[in-house]
């Protein structure tokens, strides 16, 4: 008896969603992003239109494929933290997911950097998905520090200082066309943000205990040439001390 004959398996072909993404940034870079439809890239990738805005709703969000499920990512893993997480220390490393996707395909990144560049629409897209990004984290420091009487604004600043943290080491690494490591720049930038941010780290006035507790405020006028030691003593005794 014959054996059986050894089935041909043809290599797997790349997923219809990466086709899309290779086909739109080849045309992209070939006739310009203005000049090239939905059309050209389904035709080029061999696939219908119905195929393309099943995984993309317009031509920008296939300039930008990964954001969606890095903010989901991001959702996820603030929403899976302990309460004696430092929240600072996990925005940061929420924050160091979106670098990762950029690190990944660093050709891929410069291309799209430099697209974006020329393109205002793209820009401006850019621009509200980074928006996103930042208030995915101000929602997550505003509930961790909801019992602080500056919890609303230090979870605002804080957030967009992470975002700036990031997107200065995300510039600077794409404009250098993806040269090196992003990923030890990136702790840099975020590490001294937390030093910054973290409740225990930089205490301000009046803004360190919880909701409803006063510190006492000493205002002391006097004239410019005032010795220091006199202005102490003002202090001490406006404190009933000394």
């Amino acid at each position: 008896m014959a054996a059986a004959a050894t089935p041909h398996t043809n290599p797997p072909k790349p997923a219809m969603r990466d086709s899309l993404i290779a086909a739109a940034f080849q045309l992209f870079l070939e006739r310009g992003y203005e000049q090239t439809t939905v059309d050209d890239i389904v035709t080029l990738a061999g696939v219908g239109r119905r195929s393309f805005f099943r995984y993309f709703p317009s031509k920008e969000d296939v300039v930008f494929p990964d954001h969606e499920q890095r903010l989901d990512d991001m959702t996820r893993f603030l929403a899976a933290s302990a309460d004696t997480d430092d929240p600072m220390a996990r925005v940061c490393d929420a924050t160091r997911l979106v670098m990762r996707m950029y690190a990944e395909n660093p050709t891929f990144s410069v291309q799209r950097y430099r697209l974006t560049r020329e393109v205002a629409g793209l820009r401006t897209y850019e621009l509200s998905v980074v928006w996103r990004y930042e208030k995915t984290l101000g929602d997550y420091l505003r509930a961790r520090w909801a019992d602080r009487r500056d919890g609303t604004l230090r979870a605002n600043v804080a957030a967009a200082a992470v975002v700036a943290a990031h997107n200065h080491t995300l510039r600077h690494w794409l404009r250098s066309g993806g040269e090196g490591d992003p990923l030890d720049e990136v702790d840099r930038a975020l590490e001294f943000v937390r030093a910054t941010w973290s409740p225990d780290a930089a205490p301000g006035a009046g803004g360190d205990g919880p909701a409803g507790e006063d510190d006492d405020v000493v205002v002391v006028i006097t004239r410019r040439s005032t010795p220091m030691w006199r202005v102490v003593r003002e202090v001490e005794s406006s404190l009933g001390e000394g």
